[in-house]
């Protein structure tokens, strides 16, 4: 094994202390891979027990010399990235939606620049639909033409 994947026997304990405690399934699976590299198997013997390709091996042992044993063990799944809660983003959209209820036109872009000031940073305008999706807005665009009304040429009949 080469010299820079050696474990120590406290880095060893440390690893098996942390699968004991451990629930999460996914991070269970990272801290055996480890456990066995850390053992003295190799790259392709702990893929072959594992499942995991030999480069995720070798990339999970970096990512806890670099990190520590919380990158390998914690979860790294999260939901909810918004930038603020349900209360806040009606507090931004409350003078849009009374502009609205009076029959004023609502530009996206004055929405966009409301929030992106609020928040502090640029944002995609795909994001912004989402907010005004999530607080039941929808677009309301005026027809060019009524669908059943006339051509032209009866019309002058």
């Amino acid at each position: 094994m080469a010299s820079r994947y050696k474990f120590s026997e406290e880095e060893i304990k440390e690893i098996e202390q942390a699968r004991k405690e451990n629930k999460d399934k996914r991070a269970e699976v990272r801290l055996k891979v480890l456990e066995l590299r850390a053992k003295g198997a190799s790259a392709k013997e702990v893929a072959a027990a594992t499942g995991f390709h030999a480069g995720s091996v070798t990339r999970l042992v970096a990512k806890y010399r670099d990190y520590g044993i919380e990158a390998i063990s914690g979860n790294h799944y999260g939901g909810n990235h918004r930038n603020m809660s349900i209360e806040e983003e009606a507090a931004i959209l409350a003078p849009f939606k009374e502009r609205a209820e009076k029959g004023e036109l609502v530009e996206i872009s004055e929405i966009a620049r409301a929030y992106q000031q609020a928040v502090g940073h640029s944002m995609s305008s795909g994001q912004i639909y989402r907010v005004l999706h999530r607080h039941g807005w929808r677009k309301v665009m005026p027809r060019s033409r009524h669908p059943k009304k006339a051509s032209e040429e009866v019309i002058e009949a």
